[in-house]
C-alpha cells in the first residue's frame, strides 16, 4: 500500500487509467472481431464498413498510447489484405 500521499495519488490515477484502457481494448478486440467474422462469412459489404470503423478504434488507441502505433497499424494493413484478398477471390 502506498503511504505517501504523491504515491496515494498515482494508486488512483492508475486505476482510473487502467479501467479506462480496459474499456477502450476491450471495444477495440470487439470491432476487430466483428470483421473478421464478416470477411470469414465472404460479406464484402459489410467487412468494409465493419473495417472503418475498427480503423477509428485503432487510431483513437494508438493516439491515446492504450496501444502501439505500429500494432495499430499492423492490424489495419492485415484487416485490409485480408479484404482484397475476398475482393479478388470473388
Amino acid at each position: 500500500m502506498p503511504n505517501s500521499v504523491s504515491a496515494k495519488k498515482r494508486l488512483r490515477q492508475s486505476k482510473d487509467r487502467r479501467l479506462r484502457n480496459r474499456s477502450v481494448k476491450s471495444a477495440l478486440r470487439g470491432q476487430i472481431r466483428k470483421v473478421r467474422t464478416a470477411i470469414q462469412a465472404g460479406d464484402v459489404a459489410t467487412s468494409e464498413t465493419e473495417y472503418v470503423l475498427a480503423v477509428k478504434l485503432l487510431d483513437q488507441a494508438a493516439a491515446k498510447k492504450v496501444i502501439h502505433d505500429n500494432q495499430a497499424a499492423r492490424l489495419k494493413s492485415r484487416l485490409s489484405a485480408a479484404i482484397k484478398k475476398l475482393k479478388t477471390a470473388k
